[in-house]
This record gives C-alpha cells, structure tokens and sequence, in this order.
C-alpha cells in the first residue's frame, strides 16, 4: 500500500462505536488451499457494541513501543495478540505514522461470542486512526488493511447488512429493499457462559466434509431468491455451521428448539457461536422469554435486546 500520510490532525482524542453483528445467513462452502474457509453470509451490524477511545500523543508504559491498550475487561488480552494492537502496527507500516496512541476499549460484546467484537474492535482502531493521523485513507485502503488484519474485519466499515464471501474479505452492500426489510428489526441476543473456538468448529467442519459443507451455488441461490422476494428476515436464517457445534455442546441446541415451541421463534446461532440470537415478533414476552433462557443457561449469562442497523 502506498503510504499516504496527510497533514497531522488537530485532533487529539477520539471515541469510535464498534458494533456487534450477526450472522443471519452463513452458508460455509469448501476449504481452500491455504486452509482457510470460503463462506457466503448475510451479516448485519447491531446497535449494541463496544466503544474504542484512542488518544494520540500518550507515551505507552512500554516506552519502546507506538501503541498500548487497556480495557474494562479482565478476560480480554491487552497485548500484542490484540487485533486492536495488530491493526494500529498495519496502519503505522502503511501510512508512515509515528505518533504514540493509547486505547481505552470499553467491553460490551461478550467474548468468544460470534459476535465480531474483536474483528469489530480491530476496524474501529484503523477508523481512530485515520482520524488522528489526518492520513485520510479512503474506503478501499481500510478495506485492505482490515482485511489484512483478520477475515471479517471489512464488513464493520460499514454500517448497514452486506453480503460477505470469500474467507470474509469480499463485501457487497445488500440492496436497500432488502436491507429495509431488515432494518431495525429488534433482536434478541444470548450467550451462555461457555465459549466456542473458532478454530476448532471450522476443523470438525473440514473433517466432516463433504457433506458439511453447503455448495456456493447453492447459498447463492438462496440468498438471491430471498433478496429478490418479499419474505420476512426469518426466511433468510441459516447457519450450517450449527449440527458441528451442537454436537457437543448440546444446551444450545436444547434452549434453541425450547424456545422455538414455547414461543414461536426461529433462533439460530451466529457465526461460530456459542451466541445465539432470535428475531424478535411484536409484542414478544422478552421478559419471560429472557427468564427462560436464564433458567436453562444461568442467572448471569448475557441476555440483550439489540437492532439491525
């Protein structure tokens, strides 16, 4: 990338959103040869994330290094296996930047979720830096750089459904009709207290392949149809990594199919899990339903009502 350093920024301090998303549709497709995972997904942003404070000009505790990172939370690292920290040395290299920055996160989206609250945090890091460094890079040079970062960090530059393919990098705005049909649509999102490896659910997907995976025509097909129809967001749900996942962890698939006959619901899981999420009908019980899920997972596990954006 061709550094592109810009007049520095008056700017001294900066507080980026970073959202949640969910994965309304996930189709994951074949393994590549560099033994990452090709997928089609419709995925959305939440109203419901992170904040990311960046404060430019703080010397690091660590005087040898640009950039330090704290956190409200105890279970997230604040070292250099940080996306956080990954994504601001990606923009110092590519813009030429040198100026110290401290981040501050404040942690809402639970960890290990299949939320993207780390992929999330990573592009709100590039945004806060964009802005402080006056480097002014433009969309398709954060794009680039989020996705050198991790697979899905592009689709949090933007704040409306997209379809994401490839290994996540590649993104495409869905069609403001069909992304009307999902906007502010309210969302129920739950998670137990268990979490659920990435690494490991896309390994015992390889290992069942074949017939695990779903073939790219096919969820291609499936999204077009929903797209060009009129049907509600509930038509469109899908996550063909779930029979993987609630293999082993059989409370999620347990609540799933109770709240589905007790109240009529469609839950799915997003991404990898172990978060899950229901789309929400007027007029739901969100309380008794919350109530239920509490019952079956613990008093403390997390329980939010969110919205499309």
């Amino acid at each position: 990338m061709v550094k592109s350093l810009g007049p520095v920024s008056q700017q001294r301090t900066t507080t980026i959103f970073s959202p949640a998303k969910i994965n309304l549709f996930l189709a994951i497709t074949g393994r590549r040869s560099d033994g990452y995972h090709d997928l089609v997904s419709v995925v959305t942003p939440l109203d419901f994330g992170d904040h990311l404070m960046a404060e430019a000009g703080t010397r690091p505790p660590d005087a040898g290094k640009q950039f330090s990172l704290g956190c409200d939370h105890p279970e997230v690292p604040v070292d250099d296996s940080n996306l956080i920290l990954k994504a601001a040395e990606a923009f110092a290299v590519a813009t030429g930047w040198a100026e110290p920055v401290a981040f501050q996160l404040e942690k809402c989206i639970p960890v290990g979720a299949g939320l993207g609250g780390g992929s999330s945090n990573a592009t709100a890091a590039l945004l806060a830096l964009n802005q402080l460094s006056g480097a002014n890079l433009g969309r398709a040079e954060l794009a680039a750089l989020a996705a050198g970062v991790g697979s899905d960090c592009p689709l949090f530059l933007e704040d409306r459904p997209v379809i994401m393919r490839g290994r996540g990098e590649r993104i495409e705005l869905l069609p403001e009709a069909a992304a009307g049909r999902l906007r502010g649509r309210r969302v129920l999102v739950f998670k137990p207290s268990l979490g659920v490896s990435t690494a490991w659910a896309y390994e015992r997907m390889a290992a069942g392949a074949p017939q695990s995976y779903l073939p790219a025509g096919e969820a291609e097909r499936r999204i077009a149809a929903w797209i060009e129809g009129n049907a509600d967001a509930d038509e469109l749900l899908f996550n063909n990594l779930e029979p993987v996942v609630f293999r082993k962890f059989l409370a999620l698939p347990t609540l799933l199919d109770r709240l589905g006959h007790q109240f009529g619901l469609a839950p799915r899981m997003s991404g990898s899990g172990s978060a899950c999420f229901a789309l929400l009908p007027s007029g739901a019980p969100v309380s008794v339903m919350v109530a239920v899920i509490r019952e079956a997972w613990g008093p403390v596990c997390f329980a939010q009502v969110v919205a499309i954006t």
